[in-house]
């Protein structure tokens, strides 16, 4: 007997989630620097702002930090132990977009409403959270801008098409950084994206360091210390 295509069809509905993120420091009239951090594949926001304690203890006043978790969690191996969280899959991956970029525009927007006028933000996504936090500044259609864009250990996205992408990167500051032993983004691939992103428009900087696929402490102080212009 042959196979026969069942006649199922695939809806969508829009439902209320729940979404988490870690934040270091206080908003305030005196808060001067906000740095929105994106984390990487099976990464949680509850470890990965960690790394961005010193920048924080260095201005505690000035300087906020906040990290989202994205929406989807999973244990890492088997059916229990260690946990963590993706931006997205393959499956249904338009959806997951538009719920990320849904996700991160409402947080943004709770956040600024605390903040003063020329509060300066910083956006930085680290592997899986360069795709996340690119996707969703183009959709912005470069109505709001951050001051300076980093990407880490990842690609700027090639699904996004021309137009979008040089609305967004016209002379927006973008750090492009990475380790010098990454086995996934090495310098080769980073300097590949620094042209592509050159192309359309950004004033691109590019910084490599001694090590892997993780983030560094010193490179991380220095953007912070002098952001990018």
């Amino acid at each position: 007997m042959g196979s026969r295509r069942l006649p199922f069809l695939e809806h969508h509905i829009t439902v209320a989630r729940t979404a988490r993120y870690q934040q270091l420091g206080e908003i305030s009239a005196a808060t001067r620097q906000l740095w929105l951090v994106a984390h990487g594949y099976g990464q949680l926001a509850e470890y990965f702002i960690r790394h961005f304690a010193p920048l924080h203890a260095a201005d505690r006043a000035g300087t906020v930090v906040v990290a989202p978790e994205a929406l989807s969690r999973f244990y890492l191996s088997g059916t229990g132990g260690r946990i963590g969280a993706s931006w997205m899959t393959r499956a249904d991956r338009l959806a997951e977009i538009d719920d990320q970029a849904n996700y991160l525009t409402q947080l943004l927007d709770e956040l600024l409403g605390g903040c003063p006028p020329d509060v300066q933000v910083t956006v930085l996504g680290f592997s899986q959270g360069t795709a996340t936090v690119s996707r969703w500044l183009a959709r912005g259609g470069a109505r709001w801008r951050p001051q300076q864009l980093v990407l880490w250990a990842g690609d700027f996205p090639t699904d996004i098409d021309t137009a979008t992408a040089q609305a967004l990167l016209n002379q927006l500051p973008v750090a492009i950084v990475g380790g010098d032993q990454d086995a996934y983004v090495g310098p080769a691939k980073l300097h590949q994206q620094a042209d592509l992103l050159r192309q359309n428009g950004a004033h691109v900087t590019t910084l490599t360091f001694a090590g892997g696929h993780s983030l560094d402490g010193s490179l991380l102080r220095q953007l912070h210390a002098t952001p990018l212009a």
